[in-house]
């Protein structure tokens, strides 16, 4: 029960990531939002997960784990009343960073709880599950939020979190061990937190204006270098901190910083590639919003089946072998997905779609059994909480990064086309947006949007090569548990 609890945690804020991506059109009509609006009631739950999961993972470790946790689903839920409720864009937008404050705490610490729960030898096993459950809430989001819209209305893929929430509380006031508090907890990094939760707003404040106005200097640049600055000032201050929010200890694994290295790179290739194959899907292929997320079962099903076998595996191969060997796999999903164009057989998609999800179940719980098999109870909260933060960040510039670099490609592309010097905008090009464009162009527009795709997955393609090189050269055998006092053999 303690684990089924954890993982629906960690599916219902997965599910929210992408359930309300298919009622935006229906959102626009009914509350009269504006695209910025719109834009924001997507951005405002990832901008309140990035900012304040380092607060989050600091008041685990020191109020504990499971109180915490507890905080953030009620939260979370109550905030999920509050976005069905919403009457107009600025409600739901305020509602939806209510969301992603909750999600921050459950981000944090699902894991840290996780550590606490099972011993080292179930925590592969366990860590399968968690992340598997994860993936299914992502890749639900879409077929649930087609669903429920097409019966019952918008506000319901809000109120589709309730029961879930309630449950899961119940299950980890039942089941979930009372971990207790460090009994001499040391005093909070309010520096270190301050910095930490502004620097992660400023980067992914600036990452998302870029759907908006593409890196003009003040709204996108100017909150990018501002929060690359106070990162920065972050981890000078971390290295003099008496105590600082990410211990020494934390810092200075090798297996650790490297787990959250390749997190960061396979998370830019998995959202970059999530984005770009849909807009294919949706506007060159014309399929519906429900048919594209239905098709992503062929990713979610591997998946699903790759991350229990992973939790198994660890039992017979090294964290090494199953990193590698994941990473190489979802390589090469995305460079079969990279290849398609309007007239490719859904057959390479599907091979992708297979042979990604086999990649990234792996690679996931893979790289998460890395991160915490070496962290002891005290700093576990911290530990996970730079973790999760390293895994939002590669979403976020894999939207912003991967899309703007796509969307440029797809602008030269089309203007040097014999279309490129009309009045036409190029802005719905670039999205690969057919539908207002006038039939003797749509040929030169849609190679244009093509040319852009097959670069923008080429990048994520070299994202998870770069993360193949990783994690064959980082993961070695571990020896003491990070923030064990008391050990005094080797781990083999």
């Amino acid at each position: 029960m303690a684990l089924l609890a954890l993982c629906l945690a960690g599916f219902v804020i997965q599910l929210d990531v992408t359930i309300v991506n298919v009622a935006l059109p229906t959102i626009q009509h009914e509350l009269d939002a504006t695209t910025g609006a719109l834009e924001w009631i997507i951005s405002g739950y990832a901008l309140g997960l990035a900012a304040l999961i380092p607060l989050m993972g600091a008041l685990g470790d020191r109020l504990g784990h499971r109180p915490v946790l507890l905080a953030g689903m009620v939260v979370f839920g109550l905030c999920s009343a509050g976005a069905a409720l919403a009457s107009s864009p600025s409600a739901l937008i305020g509602a939806r960073v209510g969301q992603g404050v909750g999600g921050a705490a459950i981000l944090a610490l699902t894991l840290a709880v996780l550590t606490d729960t099972y011993p080292p030898a179930r925590r592969g096993h366990a860590i399968g599950w968690w992340a598997a459950m994860g993936g299914v809430g992502f890749g639900a989001g879409p077929i649930v939020g087609g669903l429920l819209i097409s019966s019952f209305g918008w506000s319901t893929i809000f109120w589709v979190n309730l029961p879930i929430v309630v449950f899961t509380v119940g299950l980890i006031l039942r089941a979930v061990p009372r971990a207790a508090a460090a009994s001499d907890p040391r005093p909070l990094d309010v520096p270190g937190v301050v910095l930490a939760s502004l620097g992660l707003a400023g980067v992914t404040f600036g990452l998302i204006t870029t759907s908006e106005v593409p890196w003009k200097p003040v709204p996108t640049l100017i909150p990018l270098i501002f929060g690359a600055l106070v990162l920065a000032a972050f981890v000078q201050w971390q290295r003099r901190a008496s105590e600082p929010l990410v211990s020494r200890a934390v810092r200075g694994n090798t297996a650790f910083i490297s787990a959250c290295a390749i997190y960061f790179l396979s998370y830019l290739a998995f959202s970059g590639t999530l984005y770009y194959v849909t807009l294919m899907f949706q506007n060159l292929f014309g399929w519906s919003a429900l048919r594209t997320g239905l098709s992503w079962l062929l990713m979610n099903a591997p998946f699903l089946v790759a991350a229990q076998m992973a939790g198994k595996l660890s039992q017979h191969f090294t964290p090494r072998a199953i990193v590698t060997t994941g990473c190489t796999a979802g390589a090469l999903g995305v460079a079969a997905l990279s290849t398609l164009t309007p007239t490719t057989p859904f057959a390479v998609a599907a091979a992708g779609y297979l042979v990604a999800g086999v990649g990234f179940g792996l690679l996931v719980p893979g790289i998460t059994n890395v991160a915490t098999r070496d962290v002891a109870g005290p700093v576990a909260g911290a530990a996970s909480a730079v973790l999760n933060s390293a895994r939002q960040l590669g979403t976020a510039v894999g939207l912003a990064l991967v899309g703007a670099i796509g969307a440029a490609v797809t602008q030269h592309s089309w203007d040097a086309s014999p279309y490129g010097q009309t009045q036409m905008s190029s802005g719905p090009v670039a999205a690969g947006n057919l539908h207002g464009v006038p039939p003797q162009m749509r040929a030169a527009a849609s190679n244009a949007f093509e040319t852009g795709y097959h670069v923008a997955l080429g990048i994520c393609i070299a994202s998870l090569l770069l993360a193949v090189w990783l994690s064959a050269h980082a993961f070695k055998p571990r020896t003491a548990p990070i923030g064990a006092t008391d050990a005094k053999e080797p781990i083999l």
